[in-house]
């Protein structure tokens, strides 16, 4: 088994492309950045959907966006039990060292995290029963949601509402990372979800209650 190889030809020539233009039109910038540390605008917690991108919809420069992505852009509940947690691990740094204003969870359709979940809790991914499964255990987070879904109309139906109700369980979740409530009581973070249709590049919030547009000329 050989690691450390050399990237494949396609990524190397991208960087070399990028190095040679976008870089250099900023090269002030990074400067800037290398030296002054990293100030985002807001933290984007997204899936690790290849379809899905953050920078894509905001069109952010380097250094707005503190992004995280996992699968099925779930937060978990808050557990300080001494394990390993990088999603709770990059929300503490982002919400107590950098201060973010803005905290985003970004989730989409056609989710396969989330098809996992349902699959699973309707008993057809005994794979993902398994202990040894990280992406079943990861997805038990989203159980809570699938039982305010389940039978409320077709499958596919209830796989979209999944998707949507995945969100505002992360939201919920959020709020209980005591630094996070603290933060929103204060004033100083605000927390938002959102849901982008792949397919007609729609991007809709949460409002409390449900999702609408975000934008009503689009």
């Amino acid at each position: 088994m050989t690691i450390g190889l050399p990237l494949p030809p396609y990524f190397v020539q991208r960087y070399e492309g990028w190095k040679a233009t976008k870089f250099v039109e900023n090269k002030v910038w990074y400067k800037h950045l290398a030296e002054d540390g990293q100030h985002p605008r807001a933290m984007v917690i997204s899936c690790c959907d290849s379809r899905v991108n953050a920078t894509a919809f905001f069109g952010p420069d380097p250094g707005e966006l503190f992004i995280h992505r996992n699968i099925a852009n779930l937060v978990p509940p808050f557990k300080p039990d001494g394990v390993h947690h990088g999603t709770s691990a990059a929300l503490e740094y982002a919400v107590c060292t950098l201060k973010v204003p803005h905290l985003i969870i970004l989730g989409h359709s056609s989710c396969g995290g989330v098809n996992g979940c349902y699959r699973m809790c309707h008993g057809d991914a005994p794979e993902l029963e398994k202990q040894s499964s990280f992406v079943g255990r990861w997805m038990d987070i989203l159980r809570p949601a699938y039982e305010r879904i389940v039978g409320t109309g077709s499958e596919e139906q209830q796989i979209a509402a999944l998707e949507r109700e995945g969100i505002v369980e992360s939201l919920h979740n959020l709020m209980g990372f005591p630094f996070v409530r603290e933060a929103v009581e204060a004033e100083t973070l605000s927390i938002h979800g959102l849901w982008n249709d792949i397919g007609d590049g729609s991007l809709f919030y949460y409002n409390g209650e449900d999702f609408e547009p975000v934008s009503k000329t689009v």
